[in-house]
């Protein structure tokens, strides 16, 4: 049998060092400092096989995160299967800006909510916030609650199935977010590494432009928001200029772009104008 070493060597020379350790670390149920401190141990039959199962399976492309079942988020962990989108440090910047926009108490809505990390993380980071999270998907549905359950928050947060606004009608919030799917119908990337096995209903709305999504929700955003309230999204990399015209035309204020940590633009919002709101 091979030592710890000699399989990680074997591995790293197949998929590279950073999935090699990720795989390791997830079945010994060790940290990699574990790795480093005994280089000597000799694996099972059974650790590796194992082993040598994942590395097969992500040396053909298979998302990490799908095969270790988890991913972090917000510095916590969420569940994921091929069921849900991968949680990505783009989205971070959403949450982020939300926090800054929302007050302790109140309502939120996640539009298309996926694996629920962004509503999870919202309920953890504010216990006083009421969130409701929509989503078209049964299945995806069904890992969000696991995750919002699993970190102590299922209590805080209304699940609904169905399209966008279609599960909240009638009903208005402090915050709506969204990130929704943007990547442009018959983009090249959408058959290139992870997204090959993300669903593809969450990435592409298959709209030619990737607006599609964005379009609806920024039309319903005055429908579903207190006044003074914010919309915010997640949006393609290109897409800014798109995402602010949107926005103003449907009369939205204080509209801002914001960008993630590598400088590019990765979220667009805007308030509601208060002075030009028409009640219901």
């Amino acid at each position: 049998m091979l030592t710890l070493k000699a399989a990680l060597e074997e591995a790293t020379a197949a998929i590279g060092k950073v999935d090699a350790q990720a795989i390791f670390t997830h079945l010994l149920g060790v940290d990699r400092a574990y790795l480093v401190a005994n280089p000597m141990r000799v694996l099972t039959e059974t650790e590796d096989a194992r082993i040598d199962t994942l590395v097969a399976r992500r040396s053909m492309g298979h998302p990490v995160a799908y095969l270790l079942g988890r991913r972090e988020f917000y510095s916590r962990e969420f569940g994921v299967g091929p069921d849900v989108l991968i949680p990505r440090p783009e989205t971070e910047t959403l949450v982020e800006q939300a926090l800054l926009r929302v007050g302790s108490h109140g309502r939120c809505l996640d539009l298309g909510t996926g694996s629920g990390a962004i509503a999870v993380t919202l309920a953890c980071e504010r216990p006083g916030l009421t969130v409701t999270a929509t989503d078209t998907s049964a299945a995806a549905l069904a890992v969000a609650r696991s995750n919002a359950a699993a970190l102590g928050c299922a209590g805080r947060i209304d699940f609904r199935q169905g399209e966008w606004y279609a599960p909240v009608a009638g009903e208005r919030f402090e915050l709506v977010v969204a990130n929704p799917p943007y990547v442009a119908a018959g983009d090249a990337h959408l058959a290139q590494g992870d997204l090959r096995f993300e669903p593809a209903g969450a990435l592409t709305d298959g709209s030619a432009d990737g607006l599609g999504s964005i379009r609806a929700i920024v039309a319903g955003g005055p429908a579903h928001l207190e006044r003074g309230a914010w919309l915010l999204f997640e949006h393609g990399h290109d897409q800014a200029g798109a995402a602010r015209a949107l926005l103003t035309a449907a009369g939205f204020a204080e509209i801002v772009s914001i960008p993630d940590l590598a400088g590019v633009p990765r979220v667009a919002g805007g308030k509601i104008d208060t002075s030009t709101r028409r009640n219901p």
